[in-house]
């Protein structure tokens, strides 16, 4: 015959290091996990970023913040009149400029305007009566080999771009500027 014996409920009382060791834990793993959200989220999806400086006005305002969709670059290239935020082939700093022509595409500035490809670009995004390059200027050329872009800012008098430093390669560019 099996006599059954009385187990008797023993009560511990949790050691408090033990329960503190295990919160302070749980913490840590969660703020890790929120660090790597963060930093995998600003740099292959979205970041904020503050505009510094009159070269894009009107299109976008001095010391606002905007939003850069670095995404989008990851599913297809930059297209004519994408607002981008590159890497400044002269002083390794960013940029926000505006994409004019693409691989392949030939540039002629001349009288003012900007023609790609013998095509008078229609730039409605411009303040009334910007030229590109003085009315008196000579014609200049470009030409964007393959993965290049011409990149012009819409403030065109205060705007350091490709016609300084030529068209841009593809690896440049970080994203699209939300606005």
């Amino acid at each position: 015959m099996n006599a059954e014996l009385p187990i008797s409920a023993v009560s511990r009382s949790p050691n408090p290091i033990r329960l503190w060791t295990r919160q302070a834990g749980q913490v840590l793993l969660v703020l890790l996990l929120a660090i790597l959200s963060y930093l995998l989220i600003s740099r292959f999806f979205l970041q904020s970023v503050r505009v510094v400086g009159i070269s894009m006005i009107p299109t976008l305002q001095d010391s606002r913040q905007y939003l850069l969709n670095r995404w989008v670059l990851h599913l297809r290239a930059p297209q004519r009149t994408d607002v981008v935020v590159l890497r400044d082939p002269q002083d390794n700093g960013f940029s926000v400029k505006r994409v004019i022509a693409a691989a392949g595409d030939s540039i002629c500035l001349m009288h003012g305007d900007v023609y790609v490809n013998g095509q008078k670009l229609d730039e409605p995004y411009l303040a009334p009566g910007t030229a590109t390059v003085p009315a008196n200027s000579l014609q200049e050329f470009y030409k964007c080999g393959p993965d290049q872009y011409f990149v012009l800012g819409d403030n065109r008098n205060y705007s350091v771009d490709s016609r300084v430093y030529g068209p841009v390669p593809r690896r440049n560019i970080l994203g699209l500027l939300v606005h």
